[in-house]
């Protein structure tokens, strides 16, 4: 088996939803409605954009987090969907799908590489922006886990908040003691102390609270 992580810009109202904003968007559909878990500061906008779009029948909410069931399946309200593609290439999608800055993230999976090829440039053909994020072949399933890979477990960072979190990391920034300050990072990266710092502490609190559910606590 293979697995692709194709990024498609702009596709959706989901996908712009995000746009401009530190949103991150899954999706798990459900055919009739929607199950949306939508997190960071940017919450309410992407519940105003949900609600006008295909309405909002539930919700659970606390601080930059919320959990939307919608009145509709947004799939309905849009000109393609993935599925599309994914049948006509004997392609799976593995949920959630993941929206952030603007656009849609989908795992694919293909018994043949060459379906995923195929799939994405049909997509590319009706003129879809897509980028590959990552390839790589299943040579095991875990009983319990079945695909379960980092990429199901971590969180969407923007572009910004990878770079930062990399060049920390890079730097020596986790290191015991440090061995390179924020005013270094953004140097680095070429933005502001203060920015450096927003992009580090949002990156790792997304991290944490997507690990921590692992931890037991």
């Amino acid at each position: 088996m293979y697995e692709a992580t194709f990024r498609i810009e702009g596709d959706g109202a989901y996908a712009a939803a995000t746009a401009g904003t530190d949103a991150t968007v899954e999706l798990w559909c459900n055919d009739h409605c929607d199950l949306l878990y939508v997190t960071n500061e940017a919450v309410d906008g992407v519940r105003a954009h949900v609600r006008e779009r295909v309405g909002i029948k539930d919700s659970l909410q606390r601080p930059n987090e919320s959990v939307l069931v919608t009145d509709d399946c947004l799939k309905r309200h849009e000109r393609s969907s993935i599925e599309t593609y994914l049948a006509r290439h004997d392609c799976l999608l593995l949920p959630p799908l993941r929206y952030a800055d603007g656009a849609k993230s989908c795992r694919v999976l293909a018994l043949d590489p060459a379906n995923l090829t195929g799939c994405y440039r049909d997509l590319v053909d009706d003129g879809f922006s897509v980028s590959v994020e990552r390839k790589r072949e299943i040579e095991t399933v875990a009983h319990d886990a079945p695909l379960l890979s980092l990429d199901g477990v971590l969180p969407d960072l923007s572009p910004r908040q990878r770079e930062t979190l990399t060049t920390a990391h890079g730097k020596g920034y986790y290191e015991i003691p440090r061995e390179t300050t924020t005013s270094e990072i953004a140097d680095e990266v070429g933005v502001e102390r203060r920015t450096a710092e927003e992009h580090l502490r949002r990156a790792e609190n997304k991290l944490m609270a997507a690990l921590m559910q692992y931890v037991g606590v």
